[in-house]
This record gives C-alpha cells, structure tokens and sequence, in this order.
C-alpha cells in the first residue's frame, strides 16, 4: 500500500490530471526499475503472526532498521509505520507486512543486490528479536481474527469499507503478500502499447510465481489463491480493464477511469478523512461531502490514483501486479521478466504478437485459469505452458539487446535472472506445485512444517 503523496499544488483546469500522468514519460536512457516485495513476520516459537508493537513485533523490525541500518523514520499520528533511505522506502501492509518499496535502478543487477541486502539487513534485525519472515502469495494457515491492524488511519478507513463491496477485501488486505515491479514509459503511445501487453500477460506472471496454494489451514483447489481474492474485492476498482484495449486509449481515457473509481479518503495535515464511497468528480466542483466547499490539489489525485487495483496500473509510471510473493530468487527474476519484455521496442512488439488477438473474454479467462492450474491453465486455446515459454523467451532476448553485465568484472547480463522461470517452463512446475507435493508427502498435511523450510 503506497504512502500519502505530496508536491502537488491545486488542480485549475480538467486537463491538469492527464498532464500528471503525462508527466511521467521519459527518455530511454532515464527509464528505472523499482521492485517490491511484500513478506509476513511471524514469532519463531509459535508462528503466530507478529503484532505490530512488543518485543517480538514489526515495531522491532522497524526500529531496528532504523537504528542499526540506517534508515529514516516516517510517522503517523506518532507512531512509527515507515522507514526511508536512499530512494527506497518500508512501509507496513494492514496486516503487518513488511514491504521494501525499492529505489528506482538502472539494471536488474543493482535490484537484485537491493532486494538481498535489504533481506540480509531485516534478517539480522528478526533474528536478535526472535521472529522470522516468509514470502508466499497468502498466509497459510491464520485467521483473519488473528491478524493484527496496523496504526494507520488510510487501512482504517479500507478495512470499514471492504465488506460493503466485495467478500474477499480483508482478505487481500490483512493476509496475502506480493511482489510487483514498476517501470516507465516514454510517451503516450508507449505507455499505451506497455500497458495492453502488462495486463494481457499479467495471467502467465500469476501462473509462474503461483506460491499461494494454502488458505485457513488447508488447500483451496488453487496454486494463486491470492489472484483469487482479488476477483471478489471490489469491481469497481479491479481487473483486467477492457477499455484499454479499445481504439482511442491514453491518458486522458484512463483519468476518466479513475475518476468513476469511488474514493477512499483525503489526506489532510496528518489525517485521512473519510470519503468512503464519494466522487472525486464532485471534488472536483468542490462538492465532495467529506469537504464541502474544497477542491482537490494534484497531491489528492496522486492518492486517488493509488486506491485503483487492476492488474497493472499507471501512475506516473506502470506497476505489474500480477505476481505472489515468495521466494528470493523470484523476488529477482520478476523485475527480470517485464524488464525483458518492456525496455527493448523489439521484445515489446513481439510480446503485443502474442496477446494483439485475444478478446476481453480470452484475457480475463486466462486469469482465472492461471490463479487456478499456474502453468497447467487453458484457455480460449492458449495453453499457459505454451505462452509462458513463449513469453519468456521473448524476455531473455529483450534482456540480451539491453545487454547490462554486473559491477566488479561480472561479466553476465541480466539475462540469468530468468533461470529459476525458465526451470518452472520446462518443468510445467511453479512454486505452489512444490508446496502442494510436500504438503501431500513429507509433511504428512502439517502445514506448520512451511514455515521452517520457506522463510528467508
């Protein structure tokens, strides 16, 4: 969940809020690369969920962080709920996730360095508190009445909301986790062209990082039981976006977009204040019921534009949500995979090859497919196995015309990121396959046992 967003002064005229999101396009050359990575902190005794202060909590996490490694605090209402450094920012999901937002890099190399010192750091923090981390797409085996709430006002507020528009909303708040990357665009027409092929081929990105078979303690017939729950969310605010696909779109079709998607607050001097349900339309004629007689300041439409959860979104840049969390190799090969495919115009045109032809019903099949069988899924007469090979091969050559090697003489492009999706291709076999097995094996369906032998 992102952080309150500033800088932005008042909106005067319509065409303000597609100018915001034009604003972000780039030159090549400056195109960046952000992952993040979401992951549940547990007690290592009892492997219960940790709570958000005591000592064994995130609050340890994070002061930890702060005080051993560096990090700057961010506060709210004068509790500790974020870290910041470098250009990288921790923040904490609803339920107490612990999130690396990371800083935008030049090459995957530098991402994945990120990614592992960043667990390396937590790791020696977790370890003098007595807790432990693990990345999978979904608790396992807690409750919802187990899971703790965060002090934040912005979670509050979403939590009092979910269950007036979907089943599954707290859910996806308190007790799943993911890993998305974010990367630019360089005009319109390439924002366009990147985001039809992010939420056409966000379906083989859930069959490959799949890691969330388990839910309540048992299975759920699902190897991504977390691209599950965001099918019964909020409809307004979710899904595949057919429009995208239609004739005519850009940024001001997607402003028109968000502004039909109901707000969930507006934050002032420290407070978010409830607009549960309102429009940002009205706020806009200085309607809005929460503040009657205010408009909106382009800071308020850089958080409104952050409460939209499709598959992929743009901001003032895109982020790929299609992805569970888990494993560290997989926290590298993400960013990887869409790099491959996004950052080299020969690679996009022929990722668009692969999707230019479906309908909306053969994307958003393959969807529900993919969260189901992962690599098994079939659709409209796509068969994930067969796409995903596909695709992947098209971002292994996307990552060779970059051509990146690493730091200190190593000389290997970005291209090894792909390894651990290329063995899943040839294998047919994603994470949650390898879960599933030991569950039904070894594990004699003591699901505790994943603990142990999954966390970082």
């Amino acid at each position: 969940m992102s952080i309150p967003q500033s800088g932005g002064g008042p909106i005067e005229r319509h065409s303000q809020l597609a100018e915001y999101l034009e604003s972000g396009c780039k030159p090549p050359e400056q195109w960046r690369i952000g992952t993040e990575h979401e992951k549940f902190g547990y007690c290592r005794d009892t492997l219960n969920p940790i709570p958000y202060a005591g000592d064994r909590s995130v609050l340890a996490v994070l002061e930890g962080l702060r005080d051993v490694h560096g990090w700057a605090p961010l506060e709210e209402g004068g509790k500790l709920i974020g870290l910041e450094k470098d250009g990288a920012n921790v923040s904490l999901e609803p339920g107490g996730q612990l999130e690396l937002s990371g800083a935008p890099l030049e090459n995957i190399h530098q991402t994945c360095d990120e990614v592992n010192d960043h667990l390396a750091d937590v790791k020696d923090i977790a370890d003098k508190v007595g807790v432990d981390f693990i990345g999978l797409g979904a608790a396992p085996i807690w409750t919802h009445d187990q899971m703790p709430q965060m002090p934040k006002g912005r979670y509050k507020l979403m939590t009092d909301y979910m269950d007036r528009v979907g089943t599954m909303g707290k859910d996806m708040m308190y007790r799943t986790c993911t890993v998305q990357v974010n990367l630019d665009f360089g005009s319109e027409a390439d924002m366009v062209q990147k985001l039809r092929v992010a939420l056409a081929l966000q379906p083989v990105a859930t069959a490959l990082f799949a890691n969330s078979p388990f839910f309540d303690g048992k299975p759920t017939g699902y190897k991504s039981w977390r691209s599950r729950i965001w099918r019964d969310l909020d409809a307004d605010r979710t899904g595949m976006l057919p429009f995208v696909f239609e004739d005519g779109f850009g940024f001001e079709a997607w402003v028109e977009y968000a502004l039909d998607v109901p707000m969930y607050f507006v934050y002032r001097d420290g407070v978010y204040v409830d607009a549960l349900g309102q429009s940002f339309r009205d706020f806009l004629r200085g309607e809005l019921p929460a503040l009657p007689g205010e408009k909106p300041t382009l800071s308020d439409w850089a958080d409104h534009l952050t409460t939209i959860f499709p598959e992929a979104r743009i901001k003032k840049y895109m982020e790929m949500r299609g992805a569970d969390g888990g494993p560290w190799r997989r926290l590298c090969a993400l960013p990887a995979f869409w790099v491959g495919l996004m950052y080299d115009q020969g690679a996009l045109d022929a990722a668009w090859d692969l999707a230019r032809d479906w309908d909306a019903e053969t994307r958003d099949a393959l969807r529900v497919a993919a969260a189901r069988d992962g690599l098994q899924a079939e659709a409209g007469g796509v068969r994930m196995q067969d796409l995903a090979r596909a695709a992947l091969d098209i971002a292994e050559a996307g990552l060779k015309a970059r051509a990146r090697t690493g730091a200190g003489g190593l000389l290997r492009d970005e291209t090894h990121f792909l390894d651990t999706l290329r063995e899943s291709v040839e294998s047919g076999r994603v994470p949650a396959d390898e879960l599933l097995e030991k569950y039904h094996g070894e594990w004699g369906g003591d699901l505790s046992r994943i603990y142990a032998e999954h966390s970082y």
